[in-house]
């Protein structure tokens, strides 16, 4: 049960600490807030890339406050063996899924971000997909987050055209591609006045950048398209 008069940053702070990810304390408050702003608005949560559940336990806990129903939160969810390293010692992940899926094949992970980052969160658990599920019940909110292992194309194999969104986060795969995907898959979900948010935008993701700008920025099916945090842009549907 939520402790309403715990202040938001408390326990925010709380996730930042306990649940390995990168998403820093200001874009993970500025998300809460756009969630818990749209409480006005019927609709649930999408967020494509959820990792170890850092922003998603952030997104659920607006949840909780404004009674929205369903987090659906989608991810490849790599177990430990399915990295692989490519000669030159960067890293990638192959996940199967009827066919392969492929994390960071257009960007890959150098050595040392994936021995300092990513090799140590298989340290007691080498799912990462029961990772994210232990995180969910750790912060008492696993009630209303639906998980789908697979990427933003396979939210049409679970909802139909009832399904309605009001906030999407998109923090998946970084390649230009993979960004105008999520946002084309992600689209005929969106209801009027929903935010759809971007982590890592117009920082060193040039890609994630370029999509935002083809996708989003010249597109006046969205307004308020603004640079909320160091590398959090936002945008609302029309």
């Amino acid at each position: 049960m939520m402790k309403y008069n715990e202040p938001i940053m408390n326990i925010i702070s709380r996730i930042d600490s306990e649940i390995s990810g990168w998403t820093p304390p200001d874009e993970l408050f500025a998300l809460f807030l756009l969630a818990y702003s749209n409480s006005h608005i019927k609709g649930d949560f999408i967020e494509i890339g959820s990792w170890c559940g850092r922003s998603s336990a952030v997104l659920a806990t607006a949840a909780q406050l404004t009674n929205v129903e369903n987090v659906v939160c989608v991810d490849l969810f790599p177990n430990k063996n399915d990295w692989y390293t490519n000669p030159d010692f960067t890293h990638f992940f192959k996940v199967i899924i009827e066919k392969e899926y492929f994390g960071y094949d257009e960007s890959s992970v150098f050595d040392e971000p994936f021995v300092k980052d990513i090799l140590p969160v298989y340290k007691d658990n080498e799912s990462l997909y029961r990772i994210f599920n232990n995180n969910m019940i750790k912060f008492g909110v696993e009630k209303i987050i639906f998980p789908i292992k697979g990427t933003s194309g396979h939210l049409k194999d679970y909802f139909g055209n009832e399904f309605k969104c009001k906030l999407a986060f998109v923090d998946g795969g970084h390649g230009y591609h993979n960004v105008c995907d999520d946002i084309d898959n992600i689209f005929p979900y969106l209801v009027p006045d929903a935010w759809i948010c971007f982590d890592d935008a117009f920082s060193s993701y040039k890609q994630v950048s370029k999509a935002i700008e083809d996708k989003i920025i010249n597109n006046d099916d969205y307004y308020c398209k603004q640079q909320l945090a160091r590398k959090f842009f936002v945008a609302r549907k029309r």
